[in-house]
């Protein structure tokens, strides 16, 4: 049977939030397209490095691909709310799933709400507590498809500093802005999510895929 393949990135284009982009050169006169691009490190589905909230922090081009690479489970949580907190006890019947090394990608559906305006003020987030046990139990990866894993609202600062630093210095790899998961026929698929290898840099836009056999 041949593999399939489920694309989890979100299209960019110029204009997005993050991205511009300008002709360099065009076929009527140099011969050959080339476009310069201005891109911003947490642009669409993108992965945090340490460096991000981590003072002294690895950098992207530091990231373990390892962590990158491999089977992840999909964990349905579809019924939580817009602006709801994802907490320990909506993870803790998944527990058998959920053990040193595991990829897990988060479905919420919120990648729907992409064009709309609550996409960054109402997304479901996960809780401090939950970010905590999610290194205790030494989760590789953590996949979300919401722009961040906690909130970037205005007054909200402190969360999303702690959310992220007890993820990054607990060694998980986050990836967040992902997209589609409500196409995948399975819960566990091969997760492929390979950032760009800028030297130095916070963070990166990824292509990220599942493939399902």
């Amino acid at each position: 049977m041949t593999p399939r393949i489920v694309d989890l990135s979100t299209p960019l284009y110029d204009g997005i939030r993050g991205l511009e982009t300008e002709p360099k050169t065009t076929i009527d006169t140099e011969g050959y397209n080339t476009t310069t691009l201005h891109l911003y490190s947490h642009t669409g589905t993108h992965m945090d490095a340490p460096r991000h909230f981590v003072a002294g922090g690895d950098a992207i081009d530091e990231v373990d691909l390892r962590a990158c690479v491999g089977s992840a489970d999909v964990i349905d949580l579809t019924a939580t709310e817009p602006n709801g907190v994802i907490g320990v006890e909506d993870l803790a019947h998944h527990e058998s799933r959920i053990g040193a090394r595991a990829r897990l990608l988060l479905r919420t559906d919120w990648c729907l709400h992409v064009e709309a305006n609550d996409f960054r003020t109402h997304m479901p987030r996960i809780s401090l507590e939950l970010a905590r046990w999610l290194v205790e139990r030494q989760v590789a990866l953590l996949g979300v498809e919401t722009p961040s894993v906690a909130s970037v609202r205005p007054g909200h600062e402190q969360e999303l500093r702690d959310v992220h630093r007890a993820l990054l210095e607990g060694g998980i790899v986050i990836v967040e802005g992902l997209c589609n998961l409500h196409e995948l026929h399975q819960d566990r698929v091969h997760f492929v999510a390979l950032p760009l290898r800028v030297r130095g840099c916070d963070g990166s836009p990824v292509r990220a895929i599942a493939i399902e056999k």
